[in-house]
């Protein structure tokens, strides 16, 4: 994963996807948009015709993005993993590949963000040719060894963004696992302070560095209130 394609949750690299119009809140999802990062050759996400995401990569690395525009609430989805790469640290520079990630970026900033943190989001989005861009981002992702510390600061997003672990790279293959995270409580409990609104999801996978075979799916992902506990 490179700076300018991973910071802010691989938002800031939308700028290599093709255009699309800003959305505005309360409007349906966007379409989904291609992205890649300089230098990594492009892997395969498709779309399927239920609605889900299909992922297959050797070597390769990209995502997916959308427009997500809504209050932060609950997150939901189900995902599998059929071929992915072995272990690797999620929470260092290099050698960091993952079968599955999924990034929600937020259109705020946290509460105890620098000028220095500002003024990198500032050249990221002059890089990605002045495109409004996230402020903050949560990341969760099926890869890591399972020792990462839980909402550890991503080495590639100058504090900006949190990664959760969900599924290390051995857990079982195969089989659909169902997942649900609260994204005000994750944003409180990594930034603090109340969540800005969600802004955009990008769904991405990476295997570059180890040269693994990816063959992975993504899918019925909702937004929504999250369950009243009892």
């Amino acid at each position: 994963m490179r700076w300018c394609a991973t910071l802010l949750g691989v938002g800031l690299a939308v700028g290599s996807a093709v255009p699309a119009p800003d959305a505005v809140a309360g409007e349906p999802p966007g379409a989904w948009q291609e992205g890649s990062w300089p230098g990594i050759p492009p892997a395969r996400i498709a779309v399927t015709q239920d609605g889900g995401i299909a992922l297959s990569a050797r070597g390769q690395g990209s995502f997916l993005w959308r427009y997500e525009r809504r209050a932060a609430e609950c997150l939901s989805w189900r995902w599998r993993v059929d071929q992915g790469p072995p272990p690797t640290r999620l929470d260092r520079r290099g050698g960091d590949d993952r079968a599955i990630s999924i990034t929600i970026g937020f259109g705020g900033w946290p509460p105890r963000a620098s000028a220095w943190q500002r003024v990198q989001h500032t050249m990221a989005e002059a890089h990605a040719g002045g495109r409004s861009l996230p402020r903050a981002a949560l990341v969760f992702v099926w890869g890591g060894t399972g020792e990462e510390p839980r909402g550890f600061e991503s080495p590639y997003m100058a504090g900006l963004g949190r990664v959760f672990v969900l599924r290390s790279a051995q857990a079982p293959r195969g089989a659909w696992q169902e997942e649900r995270v609260n994204l005000a409580a994750l944003w409180r409990e990594t930034f603090g302070g109340n969540p800005p609104p969600v802004e955009k999801i990008v769904i991405g996978l990476d295997s570059d560095d180890t040269n693994a075979r990816i063959e992975a799916r993504v899918e019925d992902i909702r937004f929504g209130p999250c369950p009243q506990r009892s």
